[in-house]
């Protein structure tokens, strides 16, 4: 068998990524750092649950082309997000492709405007314009939400607006419920469609304090992730009008995504819907007591060497989501191998994902935080001090 290398996209090492997997405590454990056979066990644990549980047939045909239990799960996202249907994709960046071209040619433009931030600026390889030939028009590179000022103030034509919830690499941020009405509000003033990135959308309704059906009310179509908070293996869905969806499901032949079986995928996506989407607002909360724990352990140490520096912080101070970016001044490397160090000397991770340098502020590094079940077992005590423990490593670099 061919060796995986699960630190290739992971940014870590393969020694960073073991320290983190053999770790006895973790906020989050990755599904990057799980062994082939839990996932295998997972997947088994998935079957089973659903067909004792959440009432699944599992004596009848998987899939083929998309029927079977792939249509289970598109009915139950549809219901979930108040859509009149929802349609499966092997990944978001195709359900985001197929989305906007056909709002796109609703709309008779080629114009997706969105974040300088957003997911498919950033980390999508320029999919929508080389593949899709759309036109991107970004609204600001403001590390915040897009704003109705933002959307109002643009002068180019588009004939969607893309809105990633949370907008992640600018640490996981949301407006408020109110703002999200006005910007929604901005574009259908200049004759747009609304699109909701939601990869982690499951996560937003304690922030929004609405339920999922009211918040995707705001936009005409909805992506949504199983693989990222709800740990499913993979797959997205993408969800909105009867007669869209169905126009997107061409698109997906088109794209090559109308898959023979993907039932491994569903079943873990089903799963994830039923036992980890109504445990993220109890996540969410500890993400709270997480960063407020750090936050107090950085105020209380204002003296003790280069981890006394100003500008340390967890952003953005109370949580929109259980996950949020952590600041410190140093090198990326240095805070890698402190936090590595941590976890293989003493079996604490505190800090998981890998550390990386914007350029801005200058001098400082960020690393993202995530609480998951995990978590919950920590105390804001056990945060304190393994806050403590690592900036011990990082000063000394022993």
């Amino acid at each position: 068998m061919a060796r995986v290398n699960s630190s290739r996209r992971s940014g870590r090492s393969e020694r960073a990524v073991r320290a983190v997997q053999h770790a006895t405590r973790v906020l989050d454990r990755p599904v990057t750092t799980a062994r082939l056979g839990q996932r295998l066990h997972d997947l088994t644990e998935a079957a089973t649950d659903l067909a004792t549980v959440a009432g699944l047939d599992l004596d009848s045909p998987t899939d083929l082309y998309g029927d079977g239990v792939v249509t289970v799960l598109e009915r139950r996202v549809a219901d979930l997000l108040g859509k009149e249907d929802a349609a499966f994709f092997p990944t978001g960046t195709m359900a985001q492709q197929a989305a906007l071209r056909c709002w796109a040619r609703r709309g008779g433009s080629d114009g997706v405007a969105l974040h300088a931030l957003s997911h498919p600026r950033l980390h999508e390889s320029e999919a929508l314009t080389r593949l899709a030939g759309l036109h991107t028009v970004p609204l600001t590179t403001a590390p915040r939400p897009t704003s109705a000022e933002d959307v109002h103030a643009v002068a180019e034509p588009f004939a969607t607006l893309v809105l990633e919830l949370p907008l992640r690499d600018a640490g996981f941020v949301l407006p408020s419920f109110e703002e999200l009405v006005d910007v929604t509000a901005a574009a259908r003033t200049r004759g747009a469609s609304v699109h909701f990135d939601g990869a982690r959308l499951w996560e937003t309704t304690t922030h929004f304090g609405r339920p999922l059906p009211e918040v995707a009310a705001l936009a005409d179509s909805v992506y949504v992730s199983f693989y990222k908070s709800l740990r499913g293996l993979s797959g997205a869905a993408l969800a909105g009008p009867a007669d869209f969806v169905e126009e997107t499901r061409l698109e997906r032949h088109r794209y090559g995504g109308n898959v023979f079986q993907q039932f491994p995928a569903v079943l873990t996506a089903l799963h994830g819907l039923h036992r980890e989407l109504p445990r993220l607002p109890d996540h969410v909360a500890h993400a709270r007591v997480v960063a407020d724990a750090l936050t107090r352990e950085l105020a209380e140490r204002p003296d003790r060497g280069s981890t006394g520096s100003p500008g340390a912080a967890v952003h953005p101070a109370v949580p929109h989501t259980h996950q949020f970016q952590f600041w410190f001044p140093g090198p990326a490397d240095r805070l890698d191998e402190a936090a590595t160090r941590q976890a293989e000397r003493t079996g604490t991770a505190l800090f998981a994902n890998p550390w990386r340098e914007p350029g801005l502020p200058p001098g400082f590094s960020f690393t993202e935080v995530t609480v998951g079940e995990a978590g919950l077992a920590w105390s804001a005590d056990d945060v304190r001090s393994a806050l403590h423990e690592f900036l011990g490593f990082f000063d000394t670099g022993a």
